[in-house]
């Protein structure tokens, strides 16, 4: 820290990072009570295309956490933002969930299997083959593909669960066509962050914990970059890539002083 500016501004991942599987991780409460009392800009960034900013709201809220709706932004409304740039009010055949599909309604886009623009992949923890199916049917056809992010397992209490990522996979391996990944490690996830917190790189900081999302978004970026060890990254598993985050935290309870008044 002593060759950066002080941080101004936060971005922080939420599922490993701030809950998992619904209950919050030790310190997380502290950490946000902390912005919010020294006024710090801050955005809750999630892969997890599942759920409304509202729902997530509601969720978090739940789990003792309190973070508005407005400081939460997932990959389904990067996706919708980035679907609306590219084609307004066009089509799309969608395999996700009410996260996903609420957003593209908002921005006017029909959802259809009927000769549609896109086949948009979402998370779910409920794909079906027959849904796989026509998504496949359909980019043959000549739908363009867009997953919202490429993460390729997520967290259960019981284990690793196959996301999005893996999903795609298999409908790339069938239609020979690779998707376009909306969410990080995508630079336009992270430039959007960055506008809406009105932040800057030399003094923002990313919180994650994934180094291939995360971690590597941040980088590109030019942000500080923290890895926590309470998801899916371990300390053993840091050395596999080549490229390092800036501090390695046990949680994110150990970054509470780090916010300045």
């Amino acid at each position: 820290m002593s060759d950066r500016k002080q941080i101004e501004c936060w971005l922080t991942d939420m599922d490993g990072v701030l809950v998992h599987e619904g209950s919050p991780v030790p310190g997380a409460s502290e950490f946000l009570a902390r912005l919010t009392q020294a006024q710090k800009p801050f955005l809750v960034l999630t892969n997890n295309s599942r759920y409304t900013p509202r729902d997530l709201h509601v969720r978090l809220r739940a789990a003792g956490l309190d973070v508005p709706v407005e400081s939460i932004y997932t990959s389904a409304l990067a996706t919708a933002q980035f679907l609306n740039d590219q084609r307004p009010h066009g089509s799309a055949y969608v395999l996700g969930e009410a996260g996903l599909t609420t957003a593209l309604h908002d921005i006017g886009y029909v959802l259809t299997e009927i000769d549609p623009d896109y086949v948009v992949l979402g998370e779910t923890r409920t794909y079906s083959f027959s849904q796989i199916t026509m998504a496949i049917r359909l980019i043959d056809n000549g739908a363009r593909f867009i997953a919202t992010n490429p993460d390729p397992v997520g967290p259960s209490i019981d284990g690793a669960l196959p996301a999005t990522g893996a999903v795609a996979a298999l409908i790339t391996k069938a239609t020979n066509v690779s998707p376009y990944f909306v969410g990080k490690p995508n630079p336009l996830m992270m430039r959007k962050a960055l506008n809406t917190v009105g932040g800057h790189s030399e003094t923002t900081a990313m919180i994650g914990d994934r180094m291939d999302t995360d971690v590597v978004s941040g980088m590109e970026a030019g942000l500080y970059t923290i890895l926590v060890l309470t998801g899916v990254t371990t300390e053993d598993g840091i050395d596999r890539f080549p490229f390092r985050p800036s501090r390695v935290a046990a949680s994110i309870a150990e970054l509470v002083d780090m916010i300045g008044d």
